[in-house]
């Protein structure tokens, strides 16, 4: 079978640029009204999207009032979108810092039994203060020690996932006998951080569980994601490290026991559209126009764990001791080294830098044509740079329709992506095979 490309639409409310929420081509409606995400959700399953996919933050946002915030919770907004499409798949993040297995593990399989199969889960391992204090816990995890308990976190809910197999179900109204007991074994989960008994009291959903996603690129983040994630979120600005990303995750899989197949590595992109290059460029200097420096400063240090950029001026060109040791942030270690190999290779000045971050945060931005558009995605697809691409429109819904119905068409004309779907779960959209209910439990007793 001829590889496929992936696309996933990223749904962030009016855009993924910060100053799209003011822009006159984004959606008027509030961020808190279902139709916003509809609407979105719709125009990409109508362009044969593998799914729409939704972040999440569990602390307010930025408090000066300058940029948009508040977001509704993931796994509630996605359920009823559930009810409002047909075959997209509909990826959540869910902490693993956060939330107890028992929770999160009925939470996503009720999701996969209300969209028929099409749940996924983007496993994340939560870093911010804020949130910690939102939960009345202190924040003092380190980075590795994150990553020692959501091993655990996921083992729990993977075993929880296959402790009521669907099969249980026996449902004979003649017979009275509703369950085959038989079929059903506590998970009997017990790490050092977490115990679960089990079983789980939802039945095994259509995909057998619900696909794993995962967006780590540090060192440990890899590793989690060759042993656990079918669909990598990631981000480059470069083709080359791409290319090394790809290459070692698949290979850190194979370790595993794994195929290369297994996973679906998708970075992101977010293409500003025009009839010309110009036209297209012309967009990120509207939305740039739109944006405030303070709100910059404000993400660049949450960013950096803290530091304050407020006494560096704007328009000198950034050195590295301008940045704090990145190998000693606590939070998104690999990005913001990233962030300051990108700095430092293009001398940008901080103004540059949040200008640069206010498009994309540290992925890949670009501006051009529809055709501009399908030959980069197409060049990072065949070099092996990509499976597909986690889609950041800079507006939603004037970019995204541009994607859609101008960028989507030609990709299905190269042969690269589907005219229609050929299945109608998740796992089937990104080509994986099926998960079995009676693997041998990680871990449990």
């Amino acid at each position: 079978m001829t590889r496929q490309l992936h696309l996933n639409l990223f749904l962030m409310s009016r855009g993924h640029h910060e100053g799209a929420w003011r822009h006159p081509g984004s959606n008027h409606k509030a961020l808190t009204d279902l139709e916003l995400y509809v609407e979105a959700a719709q125009i990409a399953e109508e362009a044969k999207f593998d799914a729409v996919f939704l972040a999440d933050t569990l602390a307010a946002g930025n408090s000066s009032g300058l940029a948009s915030s508040g977001s509704l919770e993931p796994i509630v907004l996605l359920s009823l979108l559930a009810a409002h499409t047909k075959k997209i798949g509909l990826i959540g993040t869910a902490s693993t810092t956060y939330s107890l297995p028992y929770t999160l593990a009925r939470q996503f399989a009720t999701l996969d039994h209300l969209s028929k199969g099409r749940a996924g889960w983007n496993i994340v391992t939560s870093w911010a203060p804020e949130a910690g204090a939102n939960y009345g816990l202190a924040q003092n995890v380190d980075h590795g020690d994150r990553y020692r308990l959501a091993e655990e976190f996921v083992e729990a809910v993977d075993a929880l996932w296959k402790s009521f197999p669907a099969d249980a179900v026996v449902d004979d109204r003649e017979a009275g006998r509703y369950l085959d007991t038989n079929r059903m074994r506590p998970a009997n989960y017990e790490g050092s951080h977490y115990k679960t008994k089990g079983p789980l009291n939802v039945p095994g959903s259509p995909q057998g569980r619900p696909v794993y996603i995962q967006a780590g690129q540090s060192d440990t983040g890899r590793s989690f994601a060759a042993r656990w994630a079918e669909a990598i979120f990631t981000a480059h600005m470069a083709i080359d490290s791409a290319k090394t990303f790809y290459s070692d995750v698949k290979n850190r899989a194979v370790a595993y026991g794994r195929r290369p197949e297994d996973i679906v590595v998708l970075p992101g992109i977010s293409a500003a559209i025009g009839s010309t290059k110009k036209e297209a460029e012309q967009v990120w200097e509207e939305l740039d126009a739109l944006t405030s420096t303070e709100v910059g400063l404000t993400r660049l240090s949450a960013r950096f764990g803290g530091h304050d950029f407020s006494h560096i001026p704007l328009d000198r060109p950034l050195a590295a001791g301008d940045f704090p040791d990145p190998n000693a942030v606590e939070a998104s270690r690999s990005r913001v080294i990233g962030y300051v190999e990108m700095t430092l290779r293009e001398k940008l000045t901080l103004r540059q830098l949040l200008r640069k971050l206010a498009g994309a945060r540290g992925h890949l931005a670009v501006a051009g044509t529809p055709d501009e558009i399908a030959d980069l995605i197409q060049e990072w697809f065949q070099s092996g740079a990509a499976d597909g691409f986690n889609v950041m429109p800079p507006i939603i819904n004037s970019q995204l329709k541009l994607f859609a119905e101008e960028v989507v068409p030609l990709l299905q004309k190269r042969g690269l992506f589907r005219l229609d779907y050929q299945g109608s779960t998740l796992r089937s959209h990104f080509g994986l095979g099926a998960v079995g209910v009676d693997a041998t439990l990680a871990r449990s007793a």
